[in-house]
């Protein structure tokens, strides 16, 4: 037998101001139907004045702890995916685990991958739960983005939201094959080459200041279709599924053109991928779980399912993880 982390419970929140792209055409030099053209996004939610992303962070655990039937001291870590912190240090995870009252000492730190943060949180998770280390876990993706974007650079700006999503992991046995439930597969890359295509232009020890986020949109969109690609194909041939058995595919959601791009390359139909970006727009993080959040919500992912995972973000990261709900 061998240790499976399993899906115990999920939770999402978003901020209640939505704005929507006929707003940002008030304020910028852009349309709707341009935003829809190149995103596939139609609105995005927005953090109210004085709330943080551990504000967010708190609310969506709050919820899947509930929906796991879990109380916070039965928490043994808590990784926080995240870019945009309520502070330099300490960690958000540790704001979280305060806000949440959690009173046994148990580990809280975060993760930066930007937008394929969860995906490598989930999988740090996943590695303390196989070991030992811990037989519960939460696992957040937030963010704030709206809090490092320059508002008037209009090709970066409409894209991104504000949103948490978490989930809580439980320790539990499987024979070791593909048809144990819980996290079967995670893979993570990074080329730190390619850092000028997505990043943020500030920092504690290069300007002092908090900076805006900058990207390269086409060299991203490029390499973004062939590495999340050929990441899944890895986490397909790791645990010998084929893309015709999964259920669902999550993607991260960062422009409409880029997610049905990459099912098409790996031959999996619309009706199985998982689509929310139309009504959350880019929230880095946030995103995958947010995703499933809508999904298991509305419940199309089921007990059983076969789930794929797959982002890319700044740095630039990416990666991919395949879960049996």
């Amino acid at each position: 037998m061998v240790r499976r982390s399993i899906v115990a419970g999920i939770g999402a929140y978003l901020p209640d101001r939505v704005v929507t792209n006929a707003e940002l055409a008030e304020r910028i030099d852009t349309s709707d139907e341009w935003i829809q053209e190149r995103s596939g996004i139609q609105q995005r939610h927005i953090v109210a004045d004085g709330e943080m992303t551990s504000d967010l962070a708190t609310a969506a655990a709050q919820r899947a702890l509930a929906a796991a039937g879990l109380e916070p001291d039965d928490i043994g870590i808590i990784v926080v995916a995240t870019s945009t912190p309520d502070e330099t240090f300490p960690a958000t995870a540790t704001v979280v685990q305060s806000k949440l009252g959690c009173a046994n000492g148990s580990m809280g730190f975060d993760v930066q991958a930007v937008c394929s943060g969860f995906v490598f949180a989930l999988a740090t998770a996943d590695n303390f739960i196989k070991v030992g280390q811990a037989d519960t876990a939460l696992v957040i993706g937030a963010e704030t983005f709206s809090k490092i974007l320059d508002w008037e650079d209009r090709s970066t700006c409409v894209l991104f939201g504000d949103g948490a999503g978490a989930v809580v992991l439980k320790a539990g046995e499987g024979d070791g094959s593909n048809a144990d439930r819980g996290i079967l597969s995670t893979h993570l890359h990074s080329d730190g080459r390619l850092h000028d295509l997505l990043y943020v232009d500030g920092g504690p020890s290069s300007t002092g200041q908090v900076g805006h986020l900058r990207m390269e949109g086409r060299e991203v969109f490029k390499h973004a279709v062939t590495k999340m690609s050929a990441v899944t194909i890895e986490a397909l041939e790791a645990t010998g599924l084929k893309a015709d058995e999964i259920d669902w595919f999550v993607p991260h959601q960062a422009n409409r053109r880029i997610i049905d791009g990459t099912a098409r390359k790996l031959g999996i139909t619309g009706e199985r991928v998982v689509v929310t970006i139309d009504q959350h727009a880019n929230t880095s993080a946030a995103s995958i779980p947010l995703a499933l959040s809508v999904a298991v919500e509305d419940k199309r992912i089921q007990e059983g399912n076969l789930v794929l995972l797959e982002a890319m973000g700044g740095g630039l990261t990416w990666g991919s993880g395949i879960v049996r709900w």
